[in-house]
C-alpha cells in the first residue's frame, strides 16, 4: 500500500476528543485478548477507564460464554471487571426472543451461554416441534445437529436465528469460524435466510446504550471488524473506533464505503 493510501484512512481528528467521551463500548475478541492472551495495552486501558470514572461496557458477539465466564476469563488473565460490564449476542439474542415470543419452544446450537441465556428468558428447549431454531458459536457442531435444524425449518416451520453474522473470528491459533459460518450450511440446505440479532444489528447498540445510560453523542465504539463493529457504530451515529489488533489490516479499509473515525493499533493508545 501506497503511503497516500494509507494516509487517506487515517482520520483527521484529535484523539483528545476521543478520551473525552464518557462511555465506552468494547468488542472482546481481537480487542481485548487472543484466546487466553490479553493484548498489549488493554490492563492500562481498563485501568484508565475505570480510574477516570467512564462508563463501560464489553459488548462482544460471541456467544459461547455467559458474563460470568467472561468476568473468570478476564481474571484468569489478571484482568479485574465487574460481572455487569459484559453483554453478549447470546443475551441480546434471548432478550428478542422473549419479547417476540414469551415462552417459545427454541432448538439451540450453541454453548453453555446462550443454552444459559435462552433458559434466563422463559424460552424452552424443544427439539420436535420449536418456534425457532437458533444458532451460536460452538464446538460441538455436526452433521446431525445440521440435518434436525434443516428439518425443523422445511418440515415444522421454525424460524432461523443466529446470535450473529459475523464468519470468522480471531482464536488463538489464528482466524476461526464463527456464527455466521455455522449458519450458512443451514440456510442452503433449507432455503431460509437467518435473522442475526448480534452486531450490526441496532439492537445490540440500544441495549449497550440502555445499559450505560449514555447519549450517543457521547460514546465511543471500539472494535476490530469493519462488517460489524464499525458499520454498528456508523449507522448509530456513534464515535467509531478501529483497532489493528485483530481481524482487520490497515490495507483492508480500501474494500469499505465507510471509514471508522479512528484507526489505532490496539486500545493501549486511547489513554495516551
Amino acid at each position: 500500500m501506497t503511503d497516500g493510501t494509507e494516509k487517506a484512512f487515517r482520520p483527521d481528528k484529535n484523539i483528545e476528543e476521543l478520551r473525552r467521551k464518557t462511555a465506552f463500548i468494547c468488542d472482546m475478541d481481537g480487542v481485548i485478548y487472543h484466546g487466553s492472551r490479553l493484548l498489549d495495552g488493554v490492563q492500562h486501558f481498563v485501568e484508565w477507564l475505570q480510574r477516570d470514572g467512564k462508563n463501560f461496557i464489553f459488548l462482544t458477539n460471541s456467544s459461547e460464554r455467559s458474563p460470568r465466564e467472561l468476568r473468570q476469563r478476564l481474571a484468569r488473565m489478571k484482568l479485574e471487571v465487574d460481572e455487569s460490564h459484559f453483554y453478549t449476542s447470546a443475551l441480546a439474542t434471548a432478550d428478542f426472543l422473549a419479547r417476540q415470543s414469551p415462552g417459545a419452544g427454541v432448538y439451540a446450537i450453541g454453548e453453555s451461554g446462550l443454552l444459559n441465556a435462552l433458559y434466563d428468558s422463559g424460552l424452552t428447549m424443544n427439539d420436535v416441534d420449536p418456534e425457532y431454531v437458533v444458532v451460536g458459536e460452538t464446538r460441538s457442531y455436526n452433521y446431525e445437529k445440521l440435518e434436525r435444524a434443516v428439518h425443523l425449518i422445511r418440515t415444522r416451520g421454525a424460524k432461523l436465528v443466529g446470535t450473529n453474522p459475523d464468519p470468522t473470528g480471531p482464536g488463538e491459533c489464528g482466524i476461526v469460524p464463527a456464527c455466521g459460518s455455522l449458519v450458512k450450511p443451514i440456510e442452503m440446505s433449507s432455503g431460509v435466510n437467518a435473522y442475526f440479532v448480534g452486531k450490526p444489528n441496532p439492537l445490540m447498540m440500544r441495549h449497550a446504550l440502555k445499559r450505560l445510560d449514555a447519549l450517543r453523542e457521547d460514546t465511543a465504539i471500539i472494535g476490530d471488524r469493519m462488517d460489524t463493529d464499525i458499520i454498528a457504530g456508523v449507522e448509530s451515529e456513534i464515535e467509531t473506533v478501529l483497532v489493528l489488533s485483530g481481524v482487520t489490516d490497515r490495507a483492508d479499509l480500501v474494500h469499505f464505503a465507510y471509514r471508522p473515525g479512528y484507526v489505532l493499533s490496539g486500545v493501549g493508545e486511547i489513554p495516551g
